[in-house]
């Protein structure tokens, strides 16, 4: 495994295997790894001749009063994650390699970024596509993998790389979830047991979103209503939004008609979890 902190030299390192006819898969990562980064990397095994990965804790997609300084990191822990994977390169700049002095240049998504996490969270999406193309730029994959937890990231990935007609094909993973139902995610280790242990309401919500949707309840208002007295149920659970819209692309809609998708950012004490599921209306 080589393990590589210079854009120019990961950029090089990609070149060169590129001249060799190989193909790369890459997974992208702010690090601090779980069984479900390590599910994309095994997904992206089988899609390449070389498997990178890297690992940057990207500041331009927090905002002033979010976590970046309190994000979990632990480079050993993930190298040795890694190693384990048979992963070949691991691209782990620090900000100044990625946001040099006099840096000035964002790309932003305009449509898919604007509800949710977007619109909660002002900035955030052009801070993850720049970064994303950066990435894109300097590993030079030909598939690179994301998961379905963060839905609409992968939508204005996707987008990004339609519009700017980027030779990259982006595949997108399951979520992988705890026993209970949490979808694993680095933040969960900021989550007291007490916190924890009420957590997989988000699960639960969706759960019953997609039960009532199969039953035959297609009123997004009153899904709505049933996710959000769910998960107001419990005492540390505060939500920043919960919205079902048009899975494609993120349109309002006040009744399901084709694929939908249940979007939740909730508030666990002061730990933010996001999640979805796609509703369909029954056969």
């Amino acid at each position: 495994m080589e393990t590589i902190s210079s854009p120019g030299l990961m950029q090089n390192a990609a070149l060169a295997r590129k001249g060799e006819g190989k193909l790369i898969a890459f997974v992208p990562t702010m690090g601090y790894l779980h069984q479900g980064h390590l599910s994309l990397i095994r997904a992206a095994r089988k899609a390449g001749d070389v498997l990178a990965v890297s690992i940057f804790v990207n500041p331009s997609q927090f905002g002033p009063t979010e976590d970046l300084g309190a994000y979990p990191r632990d480079l050993q822990r993930d190298l040795g994650l890694l190693q384990d994977e048979g992963v070949d390169l691991v691209f782990t700049p620090g900000e100044k390699d990625i946001y040099p002095d006099g840096y000035s240049t964002w790309v932003e998504e305009e449509r898919f970024s604007r509800p949710l996490c977007g619109a909660a969270r002002p900035g955030h999406f052009r801070g993850v596509a720049t970064v994303v193309l950066k990435l894109f730029n300097l590993v030079q994959p030909d598939t690179a993998f994301f998961g379905q937890k963060d839905y609409q990231q992968a939508l204005v990935i996707s987008k990004m790389v339609e519009d700017l007609n980027l030779p990259v094909t982006i595949e997108v993973c399951p979520i992988v979830r705890e026993k209970d139902g949490l979808a694993l995610s680095s933040r969960n280790k900021y989550l007291s047991p007490e916190e924890r242990a009420q957590a997989p309401c988000l699960f639960a919500a969706l759960n019953l979103a997609e039960k009532m949707t199969a039953a035959g309840e297609l009123d997004t208002s009153r899904l709505i209503q049933a996710m959000r007295g769910l998960i107001e149920s419990e005492p540390d659970a505060r939500i920043d939004y919960v919205s079902i819209l048009e899975a494609e692309n993120l349109e309002p809609i006040e009744t399901i008609k084709g694929p939908a998708v249940a979007a939740l950012a909730v508030f666990i004490g002061t730990t933010r979890l996001i999640d979805n599921a796609i509703l369909s209306p029954p056969a």
